[in-house]
């Protein structure tokens, strides 16, 4: 009986320990957000680490000093100088690192935080959303077909699964096309209180975008000027704020390699992952390609990507087909995938199996990519998963063959050039400890000279 007692004691003080460590923790994390001007959480289904960044940006070169956090192709923390440092993971990750990111990161002088949605179920999207991040304003960078098992089989059932990062009361930016689903975002937003802001891609000149040294889409940039109007910061600071920040691990840059005599584009799309994403972006860069270039595409299909595998085997014969004079599979499902590229009408000559069936070795597909390049000049492109064996002997050999031309981010993330015309503010606020209201309103003031020029 005593030794039950005891237990039951243990157990109990136990528990309370737990519950007030947690509501401590909870007290915490409330004080360090309610100390932010601006939070911003940014989803969608494309683009989010990218819009992540250019929001970044915008607000550093603003003169907020801002964190952000990408949970992209390579997950990183993007300090108030634009310096990035890579998060590092003792297992799989978790919505539960938004939380240490802002109990690490998130110091007194930090006045703006941008943090990319790493949730896809609904439940847990407005977890982050009313817990985690609690942001005035939520970014829906847009509405495509992916993780519906999660998000649901329709658009529409996807636009409301996005909704639930909607905040209350504050403001919803989405640079979604479709007016339906943009109507449908706008009453979701209204039911909560916010309002919906359009980020017109339309108001996005080719000027504006020729500061970006990489595939970059006037949607994203839409809504990066979006948030600078919303926050009083100048179309001229936007725009060189977004020029400046460093892009993700995933984006498409084009360099053309000597491959056994062959002059080979290569062109990394394998943060694409959707339908309409891929569609777009190979509509887009057709025209930069070669006259008379033979183009080869990669599906690139992870064996924990079943529905991915199964998307792409029936966009090759009816989307793709128009560009893509040969197909290479890596990974998984090449059967399944090869059967289904047939039976939709893609020839079974054009289609090369270089995956798990065969394991190849890297000149083994260096022998496969010469072959099928009928002249001179050849595309090779890597769409629908980043990560396989196959897909990461043929990145590490570009890389190794860019030599000086190899952009390494976190390098450039260092660059003095980047830095941001805040960067003073934040040197400023460092030596006011403190953290008193008149510092605080002093350090708004400077931002708002940054601001008036």
């Amino acid at each position: 009986m005593l030794a039950s007692l005891c237990g039951l004691a243990a157990i109990t003080v136990f528990s309370c320990a737990l519950f007030l460590y947690w509501h401590l923790s909870v007290r915490a994390h409330n004080r360090r957000l309610e100390q932010l001007d601006t939070r911003i959480h940014v989803n969608g289904i494309r683009g989010k680490s990218t819009v992540t960044r250019l929001l970044a940006g915008v607000l550093r070169e603003g003169g907020y000093v801002t964190v952000a956090k990408t949970t992209g192709s390579a997950a990183r923390v993007i300090g108030p100088t634009g310096a990035e440092e890579p998060i590092k993971r003792r297992g799989a990750p978790t919505i539960n690192e938004q939380i240490d990111v802002v109990a690490e990161h998130v110091t007194s002088e930090v006045e703006a935080l941008v943090i990319e949605c790493m949730a896809v179920r609904p439940l847990y999207q407005q977890y982050s959303q009313d817990f985690m991040v609690r942001s005035d304003i939520t970014v829906i960078t847009n509405v495509r077909e992916d993780h519906q098992e999660e998000m649901g089989e329709t658009l529409e059932e996807i636009a409301d699964s996005l909704s639930a990062t909607i905040p209350t009361n504050g403001v919803l930016i989405t640079a979604e096309d479709r007016e339906h689903l943009r109507e449908r975002l706008r009453r979701n937003a209204e039911a909560r209180g916010s309002r919906l802001v359009y980020a017109d891609p339309s108001g996005v000149s080719d000027a504006d975008m020729r500061g970006f040294d990489y595939l970059q889409f006037k949607e994203n940039v839409a809504v990066g000027i979006a948030v600078a109007r919303l926050l009083g910061i100048s179309r001229e600071a936007a725009l060189e704020g977004m020029w400046k920040s460093v892009p993700d691990v995933g984006v498409v840059r084009l360099r053309t390699y000597d491959i056994r005599g062959k002059r080979i584009l290569w062109v990394p799309m394998f943060a694409a992952n959707d339908r309409e994403s891929v569609i777009l972006t190979l509509d887009t860069l057709a025209a930069r390609f070669p006259a008379g270039a033979t183009v080869i595409g990669i599906l690139n299909n992870r064996r924990d990507r079943g529905r991915r595998a199964e998307l792409f085997a029936e966009m090759v014969p009816n989307d793709l087909s128009r560009h893509l004079h040969h197909v290479i599979t890596f990974g998984a499902f090449e059967d399944q995938v090869t059967s289904a590229m047939i039976d939709g009408g893609y020839a079974r000559g054009r289609i090369h199996n270089l995956g798990d069936t065969v394991q190849p070795s890297l000149q083994q597909i260096l022998a496969t990519v010469e072959k099928l390049v009928d002249g001179r000049h050849g595309v090779l492109i890597g769409m629908v998963n980043i990560h396989t064996d196959q897909a990461e002997m043929l990145i590490e050999h570009f890389h190794e063959l860019s030599g000086a031309d190899h952009h390494d981010e976190l390098e450039e993330s260092l660059e003095p050039g980047r830095a941001p015309r805040g960067t003073q503010r934040l040197r400023n606020a460092l030596v006011r400890p403190g953290g008193s209201d008149d510092d605080a309103d002093g350090s708004r003031r400077e931002r708002q000279a940054v601001n008036d020029g």
